[in-house]
């Protein structure tokens, strides 16, 4: 029987952490992730976990925390956001070169320049290219689903990489919504022991951990790790296909929602799914056609996958919390556009740039895109590629 209860979305992470039990967790705070370690220093100050709990004086420390511990042979966790994820850039590309599957509970917050506390997705979508596998929440129970997923699927053997599991900052993780966790021993069963094959403590096989990489030898480390990535698409279908048997709960690597017929069609990542949601209910109601496409996983890109759900629509808006400053596009609108640019009939697309530092994003925003994208429909003419979404001029 699962177990209903009320949490935040940090609250939910952190209690994720406790069913897990890591190892270690190298902690420092940052809102809005500060929660999350402040939640299992609990669990360990009252000995419900075993984790050796590690206070460093910054992000980029406790990165590293992390990859010692992994690489020593054990579990290690973390959580950051904004500012904390970009401390930690140097040793994000380390853990992921390294084959380090660290989990890492990324709290999405803009990133400063101007200071901004609020969520958009400019820290995670920097970080797209550091290695590490992606997954996004649009809500509490997503959030805590990912990450008992997350493992699972880092520590593979046909992948071995870290693992970052995003949700928005403030909107999922200090909002308190119904939740259903497993329980204890099903987490437990699920996740199994970590079992590496190389690890520093293992003393009849000494290695290095990190060191010098010529040129002899360092392409092929970096094909190792591409290939790594294409190997945990399968993987993270498989895990999905797994935690269905013991949640009732299904994850691919996105959601088609009213997609059958839909001939205008939204891309999306984030909470903001559940907004454009309901925007897609009200025009349905009223005859429309359209649908849309919540991307779960990010890294790897299931370009694949997608191309084949979008080959049907005739006009797609990919939706972008986060920009490049590429003069183009947003991250995920580059994915998109070019995922789509083998198909023999691609659809039109546009791209919108939203919700920078916090800005809110309502169903009525969401129905003006879809408005959009029916003018271009009955026009033939797409016009402006590159737009934003509610901006002052």
């Amino acid at each position: 029987m699962s177990i209903r209860e009320r949490l935040s979305g940090n609250e939910a992470v952190a209690f994720a952490m406790k069913q897990i039990n890591p190892d270690v967790m190298g902690a420092f705070p940052i809102t809005p992730s500060t929660e999350i370690p402040q939640y299992f220093s609990q669990y360990v100050a009252n000995g419900q976990v075993d984790t050796e709990f590690v206070a460093v004086e910054s992000e980029h420390s406790a990165m590293s925390c992390c990859i010692g511990a992994q690489a020593a042979g054990g579990r290690a966790v973390t959580a950051t956001s904004s500012c904390g994820l970009a401390l930690m850039w140097e040793m994000l590309y380390v853990a992921a070169s390294c084959r380090l599957p660290i989990t890492l509970a990324c709290i999405n917050r803009a990133l400063t320049g101007p200071i901004n506390i609020n969520n958009d997705h400019s820290d995670s979508m920097g970080a797209r290219d550091a290695g590490w596998i992606q997954l996004y929440a649009e809500n509490n129970q997503e959030a805590y689903d990912n990450f008992c997923m997350a493992m699972r699927i880092g520590e593979h053997p046909e992948v071995r990489l870290p693992v970052m599991t995003c949700q928005d900052g403030f909107i999922t993780s200090h909002a308190i919504e119904n939740i259903e966790l497993l329980e204890d021993e099903k987490v437990k069963k699920f996740v199994g022991p970590y079992t590496p094959e190389h690890y520093l403590l293992k003393k009849d096989n000494p290695l290095a951990v990190g060191p010098y990489d010529i040129a002899a030898y360092y392409m092929e480390h970096k094909y190792q790790q591409a290939v790594a990535m294409k190997n945990a698409k399968q993987v993270i279908l498989d895990v999905a296909d797994e935690f269905e048997k013991i949640s009732g709960r299904y994850y691919g690597l996105f959601e088609k929602y009213k997609m059958a017929d839909a001939e205008q069609a939204i891309v999306i990542i984030g909470s903001s799914a559940g907004t454009a949601k309901a925007a897609v209910n009200e025009l349905r109601a009223q005859g429309e056609k359209v649908g849309l496409i919540k991307l779960r996983v990010f890294r790897p890109f299931p370009r694949e996958e997608l191309a084949a759900a979008l080959s049907t629509v005739k006009v797609v808006a990919v939706m972008d919390k986060a920009d490049s400053f590429s003069a183009c596009g947003g991250p995920v609108f580059a994915e998109t556009r070019s995922a789509c640019y083998s198909l023999a009939a691609p659809p039109r697309m546009i791209n919108f740039v939203y919700g920078l530092g916090g800005r809110d994003v309502r169903v009525e925003d969401i129905k003006s895109v879809y408005e959009e994208l029916k003018q271009i429909q009955l026009s033939g003419n797409t016009g402006e590629i590159y737009r934003y979404l509610g901006v002052r001029e």
